[in-house]
């Protein structure tokens, strides 16, 4: 529930805000709040509980696609590489299989701190860079982002304000598929 500095319900209303602005309804935003979870940058999630739990919510929102961090978790978060740890690991092979069968895992490319910090001119080089997808926003699109990022107030300290600047996610995003 991004619970780390005791603003779990506070982040869960900016989350609900960001992905209004994003056209994403409530009914679709699912917040767990399991206390092997803690929301901290230190802790790996144990994947198995983290399996079962993302699998449940693709079961029961009939979910084809998702989308998640790559091993390296793009900020290098111990959560953010949990999740990938758990779909890698636990999920993907249970999506041959029904009800998930069918569905796809794309994983989004950690880039090092130059790219991930260069904004629009890593368009070219991610161009040129094998992936199996490629998503570059128009002004339109990266401007949404920006406005649903602002919605997350709490987490908006001063290098995250550097990020909705500089940051190439808010631009290009290059994935492979698991």
């Amino acid at each position: 529930s991004g619970n780390y500095y005791n603003q779990g319900e506070i982040r869960k209303k900016e989350l609900e805000q960001s992905c209004c602005v994003l056209g994403i309804p409530a009914s679709d935003v699912t917040v767990i709040d399991h206390r092997d979870l803690p929301d901290d940058p230190a802790v790996e999630w144990d994947p198995q509980l983290l399996a079962t739990l993302v699998l449940k919510h693709i079961e029961a929102k009939n979910i084809n696609l998702v989308v998640t961090f790559d091993a390296g978790g793009v900020s290098g978060h111990a959560n953010h590489i949990s999740l990938y740890t758990a779909v890698r690991y636990n999920v993907c092979w249970l999506l041959w299989v029904p009800p998930w069968a069918g569905c796809r895992v794309l994983v989004l490319e950690t880039v090092n701190l130059c790219r991930k910090y260069i904004s629009f001119l890593d368009v070219l080089i991610s161009c040129l860079l094998p992936r199996d997808a490629l998503f570059i926003l128009t002004e339109e699109e990266t401007e949404q982002a920006k406005r649903a990022m602002r919605c997350h107030r709490s987490q908006l300290l001063w290098f995250r304000q550097l990020y909705l600047l500089f940051s190439r996610y808010l631009v290009v995003n290059s994935l492979r598929l698991l």
